[in-house]
């Protein structure tokens, strides 16, 4: 296993950045929570941020979260999963069966064959629905025009325990107006929690009432080449 320390430290360092930002818009310590973003690392490279005491961490690959994370949570059963990237609906399932929650619902499909995953398996981690609030055609999300609509289905027809909204705005624009445009669609469907913000836009995410802020780089460091 490497040694704990340089992870216990960027952990303790982002979390400091995060209590600050909270304080600084008058929000109580501890009610943003840090999604440390896992993919691409070796189960090595997570033990080390599992013994340094953090415990939610985002895989974007179900197939990549089923090789590294049933012998994680075995050793340390109070870790908590979420998958942030896009799913395909023959996974679902397996998305079902690991995580704690899926941050990427984003079309009816997706939505479907969550919600019989859960009808077959009994198991109902939280869902957020992911918003392209960039209209990017190469990225997923709802758009934000069927948003309200989608979430309604979401909750109404497909019975998902639907806890929040997620989005990751467009790489080369201000994020801010991609984040207060995220907080009005949650708050208009009366959904309390907000995933929004990454290693580069976390501080700025938290004004804007980011709950979870997904985190990789600032932990971790430069992520392994993907195959």
């Amino acid at each position: 296993m490497p040694e704990a320390s340089p992870i216990r430290d960027n952990l303790a360092r982002v979390r400091a950045l995060i209590d600050a930002a909270a304080a600084a818009g008058g929000r109580p310590k501890g009610s943003v929570a840090l999604v440390a973003v896992s993919k691409t690392m070796p189960a090595a490279i997570i033990r080390a941020a599992l013994a340094s005491g953090h415990r939610l961490f985002g895989e974007n690959r179900v197939q990549e979260a089923e090789d590294k994370w049933p012998e994680l949570k075995a050793d340390v059963p109070e870790a908590a999963l979420h998958i942030i990237g896009p799913i395909q609906s023959n996974k679902a399932r397996r998305a079902v069966q690991i995580a704690e929650a899926i941050q990427s619902v984003d079309r009816p499909k997706i939505a479907r064959a969550i919600a019989l995953a859960m009808d077959e398996t009994g198991r109902r981690p939280d869902c957020f629905i992911q918003v392209n609030t960039g209209e990017e055609p190469q990225k997923a999300g709802i758009l934000p025009l069927e948003a309200d609509a989608f979430i309604r289905a979401c909750r109404e027809e497909y019975g998902l325990p639907v806890r929040g909204l997620m989005c990751i705005p467009p790489f080369d624009e201000d994020a801010a107006p991609h984040f207060a445009f995220l907080r009005e669609i949650a708050r208009r469907n009366g959904l309390a929690d907000l995933s929004m913000g990454m290693s580069g836009d976390f501080e700025q995410a938290i004004r804007f009432g980011a709950t979870f802020v997904r985190v990789g780089t600032a932990i971790f460091g430069s992520r392994p080449s993907q195959p």
